[in-house]
């Protein structure tokens, strides 16, 4: 059998989507795999042993630059990728549907158009499957495939899951090796509105006794680093990363803290425990609680069909529920 899985963005939506080619290849013994993901993010899918093939689009720049010669450079490219069984497409939006579609395949799957928020991608399905769009989206992920591919993946085998990032060499990590837990802050997001107080950040460093690294991959984020080094001489900046670092560099952290954001959905993805803290997006949905993989909300009454980027209540986290979690994961007083 020959699939492939269109999720082209973004870093957290790709790493949720990425936890069933496991159980894909449990069920299905001879199954080629293939992926169709933005350029910018084929790092994070070229190193994983159950992907076959990485198709690189440019979607987004395309968007960004105005460009229709590019757009439909990136379709034909898509379209001459080969013939498949079947296309699941686990983005949902009309620009995936539509390479989705123009795959030459047998069956395209998708959400049907109340399960989504563009709902007329739905029409470029030939087989849909109706999910609350509210649900965790791991599970919307995990029922979409197992309805394509006729397979069952249970709340069991997501909690059980193996590690699911793969880097192709391992980030040597400069730290005094003194025994101390290894805790890495993840201050920036996608938004501002998401990202919690970097003053909150700094007095948690001298609350815990552990080394302390934060990652950025901006700019901005840059800025944010220093800043955060400024109020805390705790603090390890970490040079910038390659997305095939960023993955050897989680696995060697002791916990992950940070908004919700790319590099924290990575500490679930690789058995790390983790506390991601949600404000103007919904805790429930975009994350997979364990025992190890906490999530704190504000009291904001989040729509995730609506996302508001002024709701800026992740502010109002307190710090000391963070420190006793941090506590908690880490077994330490």
């Amino acid at each position: 059998m020959k699939i492939v899985i269109v999720k082209t963005s973004a870093l957290g939506d790709i790493i949720h989507a990425m936890v069933v080619l496991q159980f894909i290849k449990l069920w299905i013994k001879d199954v080629d795999i293939d992926w169709i993901v933005e350029e910018r993010y084929k790092g994070l899918l070229e190193s994983h042993p159950d992907i076959n093939i990485v198709h690189t689009v440019n979607i987004k720049e395309a968007k960004e630059k105005k460009s229709l010669s590019l757009l439909v450079r990136q379709l034909i490219k898509v379209r001459k990728i080969g013939a498949y069984d079947i296309v699941i497409d686990m983005q949902g939006l009309i620009k995936s549907a539509v390479l989705s579609r123009i795959i030459p395949s047998r069956m395209t799957f998708g959400f049907d158009k109340t399960s989504i928020r563009e709902g007329i991608a739905a029409i470029f399905y030939s087989n849909t499957l109706t999910v609350d769009y509210a649900e965790n989206i791991i599970n919307r992920n995990a029922a979409l495939v197992s309805k394509a591919l006729e397979l069952s993946i249970t709340q069991i085998d997501l909690i059980n899951k193996k590690p699911f990032l793969y880097s192709s060499k391992k980030y040597l990590l400069s730290t005094r090796f003194d025994g101390k837990k290894n805790i890495v802050l993840i201050p920036g997001a996608s938004f501002q509105s998401k990202c919690y107080p970097i003053d909150k950040f700094a007095e948690l460093t001298k609350k815990i006794d552990a080394n302390f690294f934060v990652i950025w991959g901006n700019e901005n984020e840059k800025i944010m680093a220093k800043e955060l080094k400024s109020l805390s001489v705790e603090i390890n900046i970490v040079e910038k990363l390659s997305l095939d670092e960023l993955v050897s560099f989680i696995s060697q952290m002791s916990l992950v803290i940070g908004s919700d954001t790319g590099p924290t959905h990575m500490a679930w993805s690789l058995n790390i425990p983790s506390i991601t803290l949600f404000g103007p997006t919904p805790g429930y949905r975009n994350t997979f609680e364990t025992d190890i993989n906490k999530y704190i909300e504000s009291k904001s009454n989040v729509n995730p069909l609506k996302i508001n980027k002024n709701d800026h209540s992740i502010k109002d986290i307190r710090l000391e529920d963070i420190i006793k979690m941090t506590r908690y994961l880490l077994k330490v007083n």
